[in-house]
């Protein structure tokens, strides 16, 4: 796995694989590049650039300071800049939309355009509690298999999941030992998360404005706790020259291997190629 190395030091590993369009593909908080295994083998003639955020898969853990929306953006930037990319588009799953959001009003000249997955400017309360409960903790399930059996209980709002999905995704997000299941990102990710998120929260429509000027899709788990039904209607009020899809079955976050989501993600790069 390649790696490149930031202004502070940090060695962040990160995946390019492809020819055509660039598409900058950003994970969810506790996530890695894996998050977007399902969604890859749709993705003809695009340049697939994924990334491990730091503390998280193969990069550097380097503290809880460092563990911001705005430092992953810098590090996102730096990557584009390493692989020679003026501009990319971005693909942004939960935590990884929040940075694309950031980036559309600090960086709006170097994306293409913005696809949010389950996420946007206003992040319900029942999501954040949820994730609180979780974050930076390891499973109690001892194998892989025992925590597969668990998750249809355990994720409430998703039906219809194909076969083998919930061991996939254990075995992608979650390492096997002789102690039982482990994270694979820093522990102190928790830390990070629980501070961003004290006080009032900060008012981010303005950054969903700054999307103004190129294409932007927007995918919502049709029962997801953290993209709220209102949220979603007053994105799409604001552009309303979006794409916008909504996935049946899926909680927070659909896999984009649905077929509401690849519609949605397919007229967004036609447009984007356009």
């Amino acid at each position: 796995m390649p790696h490149f190395t930031t202004e502070d030091g940090a060695r962040l590993a990160y995946s390019d694989q492809g020819r055509g369009l660039p598409l900058l593909c950003l994970a969810g908080l506790t996530r890695n590049m894996a998050d977007f295994d399902y969604l890859a083998p749709h993705l003809p003639d695009v340049r697939l650039i994924r990334m491990d955020y730091r503390g998280r898969g193969q990069s550097d853990f380097t503290g809880a300071a460092t563990y911001t929306v705005p430092q992953e953006g810098k590090d996102a930037l730096a990557l584009l800049d390493h692989l020679g990319v003026e501009k990319a588009a971005v693909l942004g799953t939960s935590r990884g939309g929040l940075i694309g959001l950031l980036l559309a009003a600090a960086a709006h000249d170097r994306l293409l355009g913005l696809c949010l997955n389950d996420v946007g400017p206003v992040v319900d309360g029942a999501g954040l509690d949820r994730i609180k409960d979780y974050v930076g903790r390891n499973p109690s399930a001892p194998t892989y298999e025992a925590l597969a059996t668990k998750q249809p209980a355990n994720m409430p709002g998703f039906a219809n999941v194909p076969d083998g999905r919930w061991l996939a995704d254990a075995q992608k997000h979650y390492a096997q030992t002789a102690e039982g299941l482990r994270i694979r990102y820093d522990p102190a990710l928790r830390d990070a998360f629980l501070a961003a998120f004290e006080g009032e929260p900060p008012d981010l429509w303005p950054l969903w404005d700054a999307t103004e000027g190129f294409p932007v899709a927007v995918i919502r788990g049709a029962n997801s706790d953290l993209l709220s039904a209102a949220t979603f209607r007053e994105m799409q009020r604001r552009r309303p020259d979006g794409i916008y899809a909504e996935v049946p079955d899926r909680a927070h976050i659909p896999w984009l291997d649905e077929a509401e989501s690849l519609r949605a993600i397919g007229a967004w790069l036609g447009r984007l190629s356009a």
